[in-house]
């Protein structure tokens, strides 16, 4: 009778064991995406510096019909390569698919997009961006305001090709510099200026009048250098004869994040 109990006592524990460790089908699957689809702004570091990513991978999808000047993209890719420090390197894959339908488009519409084209997302010592050159505008332009690019999440933005076109037609040489502005000026977003996480050490620099850009007048985060109303910006690309620096301020805040 001992020798049964005892039996019996070792098979129920070892079955309690082996149920113990079976694995939980249960448990939720980890998204594969889930490190691209943070707010703005909280990878800046992760960007910038090498602490724990080694590489980057920056995608750039353009449509059929409104593609930007290659000189836009090799300025766009330079602006890149001088600010990150990345010892892994830092890879372009450039990419060309059909023209988008629903322009124009809400932020939402947008990221479904994001959805259906985007191939690469951070893993392992990789950081990934995505850049997506619509063929359309963006469903908040109105009669005075346009939208040239938006940067919406911690490695994602987008650019409105179309609608940098249609505000150039009359000044095509400007077309290239226009980019070239948007492009920084929404990636400078995505590094977390000004002030997107309220992290920055120059935090004064913030313009009180237009949050999350640079108060100082030229800068490449200054809000008119994207300017959005129509009447302005008309006045702006008559003299926009380069592309807008950073300055000081704004260089200081990603080297502290660790850029170069």
């Amino acid at each position: 009778m001992k020798l049964f109990l005892r039996t019996l006592f070792l098979a129920i524990l070892c079955t309690s064991m082996l149920s113990g460790c079976k694995k939980d089908d249960s448990s939720p699957v980890e998204d594969p995406k889930a490190e691209n689809k943070k707010p703005l702004g909280t990878s800046a570091e992760d960007i910038l510096s090498d602490d724990i990513y080694q590489s980057l991978v920056v995608e750039l999808v353009y449509t059929q019909s409104f593609q930007p000047d290659p000189s836009s993209i090799l300025a766009f890719k330079d602006f890149i390569t001088a600010r990150i420090h990345k010892p892994g390197g830092i890879v372009f894959i450039e990419r060309t698919v059909p023209n988008q339908s629903g322009a124009p488009f809400t932020l939402t519409e947008i990221k479904a997009i994001e959805e259906s084209l985007r191939t690469k997302y951070t893993s392992e010592d990789q950081m990934a961006l995505y850049v997506f050159f619509a063929n359309g505008s963006s469903n908040n332009d109105t009669q005075t305001q346009v939208t040239l690019g938006t940067a919406y999440q911690n490695t994602s933005m987008v650019i409105y090709q179309k609608t940098l076109e249609t505000v150039t037609l009359d000044q095509p040489e400007v077309l290239p510099i226009l980019e070239q502005t948007t492009l920084e000026h929404e990636f400078g977003h995505i590094l977390g200026l000004v002030n997107i996480q309220n992290d920055d050490i120059h935090t004064n620099h913030e313009d009180s009048n237009n949050a999350k850009h640079c108060m100082v007048e030229g800068c490449l985060m200054y809000y008119d250098a994207t300017n959005v109303l129509r009447s302005q910006l008309k006045k702006n690309l008559s003299r926009m004869g380069a592309v807008p620096q950073l300055d000081p301020l704004c260089l200081a805040d990603l080297q502290a994040k660790g850029g170069q």
